[in-house]
């Protein structure tokens, strides 16, 4: 029995497993010629049980060596099939923007229209800066360690990007317009939430009397109709530390337009963004006199999965290419 010829004639994986039932399966050649040694006499029988041990593992060596070298080439040819040439122009393969720098993109574009500068500040940032200057005192449940990254010096990593509003207001003077986009942290993460996601907060300041509610709505309410087109919008009386009165803003859901669905748990709206008058606590402690502000801050993961209709965050950041294909904008 020539195995060598045998097993190297399997030209795919079906075909050597077809050999190797053939040679050691429950019927197979080499396992049937076991059951054969009871009729040889005793001294013969040790002698053709040791060429049988022999050719079994003979055979199991030559079979694992086939399957190796049949996997490595099955491989290598899947890889050439699915090879990009990166270098080759294809007018069926286009570039496209990622939800989250697109949706960023066009928030940038409307408040720029609106005279609104752009700042950015550190990622890494200490108590005052982020918490302390925004009325968020030592027992506030939002430093608690689950939420926030603390490094060993005592630093953090900004879970907000309010704080380039305290860094803006220390080294200007009012009047002051102004948004702040960037990346923040959290330690979270589930489908809605990522340890490091991106907001962009607004911030207004004019001398007292100049700034009022009534701008900030109308400032909101135009933004919404801009990213989402023509939907309805409410403001419902909520809390944050650092304005007062403050408000949640909401959008009638684009999924079910109003009616209710599992979305926007039956109840037509899905919150988008928070906003209120700059407290008090906080011209304190940039030592602001006689002015008013208001200021507004939002996730951009949010409300670019709104705008794509993704149900898992996640998603956004997997790098999966062909969900990316299916969200140009």
């Amino acid at each position: 029995m020539n195995l060598e010829e045998l097993i190297g004639n399997a030209h795919s994986l079906t075909e050597l497993e077809k050999v190797r039932v053939k040679l050691l399966g429950k019927n197979g050649e080499i396992t049937s010629q076991f059951k054969t040694l009871k009729k040889y006499p005793p001294e013969k029988r040790r002698e053709i049980a040791q060429e049988l041990n022999r050719l079994k593992e003979e055979a199991s060596r030559l079979i694992a060596q086939k399957k190796e070298e049949l996997e490595r080439a099955l491989l290598e040819k899947q890889l050439q099939q699915e090879a990009i040439d990166v270098t080759l122009y294809s007018p069926r393969r286009t570039g496209a923007l990622h939800p989250v720098t697109e949706t960023l993109d066009k928030i940038i574009q409307f408040f720029s229209k609106l005279n609104f500068s752009i700042e950015t500040g550190q990622l890494v940032e200490d108590d005052f800066h982020n918490f302390e200057a925004l009325n968020l005192p030592k027992y506030h449940p939002a430093r608690d360690m689950q939420d926030t990254f603390y490094t060993r010096d005592g630093n953090l990593l900004r879970t907000h990007t309010s704080p380039v509003q305290i860094h803006t207001m220390l080294a200007q003077k009012p009047p002051i317009r102004m948004i702040g986009p960037g990346a923040v942290f959290r330690r979270d993460y589930d489908l809605t939430h990522t340890p490091m996601f991106h907001q962009v907060e607004g911030l207004v300041v004019d001398r007292q009397g100049a700034v009022s509610f009534n701008h900030l709505k109308f400032i909101l309410e135009e933004f919404l109709k801009y990213l989402f087109g023509n939907v309805k919008i409410r403001f419902r009386p909520s809390y944050f530390p650092f304005t007062e009165p403050s408000a949640e803003v909401d959008i009638s859901c684009i999924f079910c337009r109003g009616k209710g669905c599992r979305v926007c748990s039956q109840t037509g709206w899905l919150e988008v963004l928070g906003c209120g008058m700059v407290d008090e606590n906080v011209f304190k402690a940039v030592n602001y006199t006689n002015v008013s502000g208001y200021a507004f801050g939002m996730g951009v993961e949010r409300l670019a999965m709104l705008r794509y209709k993704i149900g898992d965050l996640r998603l956004l950041f997997n790098g999966d290419i062909r969900l990316m294909e299916q969200l140009k904008w």
